[in-house]
This record gives C-alpha cells, structure tokens and sequence, in this order.
C-alpha cells in the first residue's frame, strides 16, 4: 500500500482535492465562519474532501486548539491519543484540544465535516472541562450526526458546502435543547489575544479583567485544557508550522520569527510541540495538518479583522 512520503510531487499525484487548494498544490477544506446565531458557541465548520488514488494511506496528524467535533464518513482512520492507539470509521468523534501533535492516519478518499467549539463552549455546553479531553479522542455523537437526518446529506453525493449547513442544523437543535449560557467572556478573549500577541504578559490580562493570576489559570485550564503560558506557546508554534507549510499570510513572517527569542529557542520550542526541527517539518508534506492549520490562519486573520470574512485568502489558489 503507498503512503505519503517525502516527495511532494509522488503524494500529490492522482489527489483530487473537491474542498480547495493552496497557491502551492496543498488540498485544503472548505472552511468558514458559522451563521450569527450560533457564533457564541462555535468558532469554525470545517469540511475537507478530497479524492485519492487507490491504496493510497495518508500518513500525518493534527494539533487542534479547538475542541471538535468532526462525522468521519469514508475512510478508514486511525490516531495515536493519550489513551493509546484508536482506530476509527463511519462515526462521529469528538476531539481534544492538543498539547502536542497527534499522529494520524487515514486510508481511502477524505470525507470530514465538523467544527470547532469556542474556547469555554464545551463547559457552557455540557458542563464539561476541556481538560478531561486534552489529547484524547472520544467516540461520543454528541450532536447527533448519525442520525437518520444528517446521514443521507453526509455521502460523496453531497458538497462540502452542503456538509456545512448540516453541521449548522445539528448545531441549533442542541443548543435550542439546552438553551445554555454563552461561553466565559475572559476565556473567549483570551483566545483573541493570543492570535494577536502569544507573547503577552498574563498578570497584565488578568488584571484588565479584574481577575486574580490564579482565576485566569483555572479559567484557561478548564476551557483550553492546559495552563495558560502552554496555550502561548502552542499559539506561537501553530502560527509558525502554517507560515512553514504555506497557509499563512507571508506579510507576517518576519513578525513570526521574532516571537521566539533566537533560532535554538524557536527550535527547541517546535519540537516539544511537534517533534521535529523546523527543517525536519519542512522536508516532508503534511497535508491532514495543513488542513487544520489552514482553516485556524483563516480564522485568526478574520477574528483580528486583518481579512475580510470570505476574502480570498493570501495562500489560496485562485479559484476563478
């Protein structure tokens, strides 16, 4: 059975991406903004689909700083968690937020749609910490996107748009049923300042929202999962694997760079995160974690307002 490999040339030959390219050749998802109603609770619906050759297993991972929740409907996939090894097909999953990357696999045409909670919208939701699910994946159909209404739009018959749009009515019934809170304010705006500044001073936060240091690391923990500085840092090497495999804004590179204090901090710092050296990340494709990279740079550069919403991004192929 082929698998991904080095050459970019070899994996991408006979991958026919439906959700979207880079300028590069990357697939990516179709991925964007939920409908007003339901911003509060959800950050991004994520759809990827994307056609492989025969035999073809797909071998990457993915760090998300979301929890998601994503309908698997074709592949066979599988994943390295925190419990272990898991294996994974035809079902609805409900990912953690990642300290590390996470290894994944997936044999068969790409078919995916999900989206990603909020920070604070797990607990709001279900009464649930983030930290339960750090680096876990949970077999749990929470929005119920197995059921007989969802599962006939969920087949290659069906656009990634239209995937959407269903994740967006699984979405209203359970929040009409649950009629929850929004999210924590301080835990939504903490995840803003972190897209604009991973380096910022968290005495200097808390005390703009009134807050005690120790409030904002019980906050944080419970609705990212990790302390606070780990959620900073794991900001600064997310921004800076997208700009290593092409899904992010060039005009902010250099900005990037200085982030890290010199070259064997940042260095040292990648690896903790993704086990490789920046030059090791680079040398192979990685395109399941391009993926989610992708549609986090999209977000972030809307939610700071640095890209209109729906704007043609500054990494994607031009689609006219």
């Amino acid at each position: 059975m082929a698998s991904t490999g080095g050459d970019a040339e070899i994996w991408r030959k006979g991958m026919a991406p439906v959700s979207g390219t880079s300028s590069a050749g990357a697939p990516l998802s179709e991925n964007r903004q939920p409908a007003e109603d339901l911003r509060p609770w959800v950050a991004r619906l994520v759809a990827a689909k994307i056609h492989l050759p025969s035999g073809t297993k797909m071998e990457c991972g993915m760090c998300n700083d979301l929890v998601y929740v994503r309908a698997i409907f074709n592949a066979k996939w599988s994943a390295e968690t925190l419990d272990g090894h898991g294996e994974y097909e035809r079902e609805a999953l409900l990912f953690g937020q990642h300290s590390k990357f996470m290894p994944l696999t997936c044999e068969g045409d790409i078919m995916s749609a999900g989206f990603g909670l909020r920070a604070g919208a797990f607990h709001a939701l279900f009464g649930r910490s983030a930290h339960d699910i750090v680096d876990r994946i949970e077999q749990n159909d929470l929005f119920g996107l197995m059921g007989p209404d969802f599962r006939e739009t969920l087949t290659d018959q069906h656009t990634p748009e239209e995937w959407n749009l269903a994740m967006e009515e699984a979405i209203r019934r359970v929040i009409a049923k649950l009629d929850p809170e929004p999210p924590s304010k301080i835990s939504t705006d903490f995840e803003l300042a972190a897209f604009a500044d991973p380096s910022l001073v968290l005495a200097d936060f808390a005390e703009d929202y009134g807050i005690s240091l120790r409030k904002l690391e019980r906050l944080v923990k419970r609705d990212f999962g990790m302390p606070p500085k780990k959620v900073l840092r794991r900001a600064r090497a997310l921004d800076f694997a997208a700009q290593l495999c092409g899904v992010a804004d060039d005009e902010e590179e250099e900005e990037m760079i200085l982030r890290y204090f010199d070259q064997s901090h940042m260095i040292r710092e990648f690896a903790k995160f993704f086990g490789f050296t920046p030059r090791e990340f680079r040398s192979v494709p990685r395109p399941l974690l391009t993926i989610t990279l992708e549609q986090r740079q999209a977000r972030r550069l809307e939610e700071l307002e640095r890209l209109p919403e729906g704007a043609q991004r500054p990494w994607q192929a031009d689609k006219s």
